[in-house]
């Protein structure tokens, strides 16, 4: 629905500058068709020529003269069979991106937009990035309207208040690390306060995460209790009322003497399927509340951080329904630090606490394996640059010690120029169960090499 408004009001847009910015006939000329009683509002027409001349030539001094972005090929294959998934290959994918930025009667547009043809899939595809138009109706208010990337939250790969649409598919085949933050339609009001600063966002329309189907990435599934992949698609039901599955965010915040605390609240639903109907068998998007708190500042050598936040499952708050998932409680800490000159070292411990886990045992169907009534994860990140910084190392590390499970993401990236660099990297599964969250996707781990054009 959001895509067909945006590009209704496109169409009108357009249609509005090709009036305006058109050599043809204008409104207030007279043609030999014209009715008897008009010569009065051709006279106001004509009048007001002028101006529309005058904002013609504004809009033509305003557009867009320059046009950035990067052409790029990347590939990548499997390192182990898959039984789910025939194909070797994980991704194969020429891309393009554009993107323009413009400023027009004191408010700023953006424009960004992705081109690339999937080998994988043997399909061109189009994935726009941003469309937005930003700006102050008061000078303690900020407006952006429109497809935009928004992030906040302190973790590091890890998201507990960040309820913002994650890109699940391309984190784990290997695309570049900016397509994990999945754009969203929405109204992003920021308010600037004596006291504090205010984040508001409404999505009048629910935007899920890009989540693992099973197409691209095998999953375990509870439902056939065994991997899932090509031929067993996650069917999910998506709430899709325009106006009433809607969500909101906010954010409430502060810079006070370097630290800077932070209060947040979430309306919505889970953004990645959290249940399952247990008529049709396809996968749910439960009613989802977060309540969450965050602070971050200087802390001996580095900066530390913490983080919490209580997500109240809506439609299960009691945890007695087996089809949804219970409410959770989840924590973060973390610490970064520059070790030597140029490598910096960065840990976090992250915990999920599920509520009424005697409830979710007791209604556990037979047959299904039980999650931990807490999971705790581990994060490393090592970043190390070399050769006039013209050359980036760098390892994420995810280790479980409850799941018994490891995700690495190893990393190497070389810029040849100012336009030309290069990267090769992994993403690497081990798991000592294929149930657990990281070990459902050890045949799915991989290789991936690409090269980029920069303009």
């Amino acid at each position: 629905m959001m895509r067909k408004l945006a590009f209704g009001f496109l169409m009108l847009a357009s249609v509005w500058l090709a009036f305006y910015l058109s050599d043809g006939v204008a409104l207030g000329e007279e043609t030999s068709d014209v009715a008897e009683g008009t010569t009065s509002v051709m006279s106001v027409n004509r009048a007001l020529n002028p101006l529309r001349s005058a904002l013609a030539k504004k809009i033509r001094e305003n557009l867009p003269s320059e046009i950035h972005g990067f052409v790029e090929a990347r590939g990548g294959v499997r390192l182990k069979d898959n039984k789910t998934i025939s194909r070797t290959a994980t991704i194969g994918e020429s891309r393009l991106q554009l993107e323009t930025s413009w400023s027009l009667l004191g408010a700023q547009a953006k424009l960004k937009s992705d081109f690339y043809y999937d080998a994988v899939q043997e399909m061109a595809k189009g994935d726009l990035r941003e469309a937005n138009i930003a700006f102050s109706p008061l000078e303690f208010l900020d407006l952006k309207i429109g497809r935009q990337t928004l992030t906040w939250g302190t973790g590091d790969m890890l998201f507990i208040n960040d309820l913002f649409p994650k890109d699940w598919n391309s984190f784990f085949l290997g695309r570049d690390d900016e397509y994990l933050k999945a754009p969203s339609d929405a109204i992003k009001a920021s308010f600037f306060l004596n006291y504090f600063d205010l984040d508001a966002v409404y999505t009048p329309q629910f935007d899920p995460d890009r989540y693992i189907t099973g197409r691209r990435i095998s999953y375990w599934s509870d439902a056939l209790g065994r991997s899932a992949g090509e031929d067993d698609h996650l069917d999910a039901a998506l709430p899709d009322r325009w106006f009433r599955d809607d969500e909101i965010a906010l954010r409430l915040y502060k810079n006070i003497s370097g630290w800077e605390p932070a209060l947040y609240y979430y309306n919505g639903y889970w953004k990645s399927p959290g249940g399952m109907n247990p008529y049709t068998g396809s996968a749910t998007f439960p009613r989802l509340s977060v309540y969450g708190a965050s602070l971050r500042g200087n802390v001996l050598k580095g900066i530390g951080n913490i983080e919490a936040g209580y997500y109240e499952s809506k439609d299960d708050r009691r945890g007695k329904d087996p089809m949804i998932r219970n409410s959770e409680i989840r924590l973060l800490v973390g610490y970064e630090q520059e070790i030597a000159k140029d490598l910096t070292g960065a840990i976090q411990y992250y915990v999920e606490y599920m509520a009424d886990y005697d409830d979710y045992r007791r209604t556990l169907p037979e047959g299904i394996h039980a999650k931990d009534e807490d999971r705790h994860v581990v994060t490393l990140r090592l970043t190390k640059l070399m050769m006039n910084q013209n050359l980036r190392l760098s390892l994420f590390a995810y280790y479980s010690p409850t799941d018994a499970d490891v995700y690495i993401r190893p990393k190497v990236r070389y810029k040849f120029s100012d336009r030309w660099e290069g990267e090769i990297g992994g993403n690497i599964f081990i798991g000592k169960e294929e149930h657990t969250f990281f070990g459902q996707f050890e045949e799915n781990s991989n290789i991936y090499a690409s090269v980029r054009f920069n303009f």
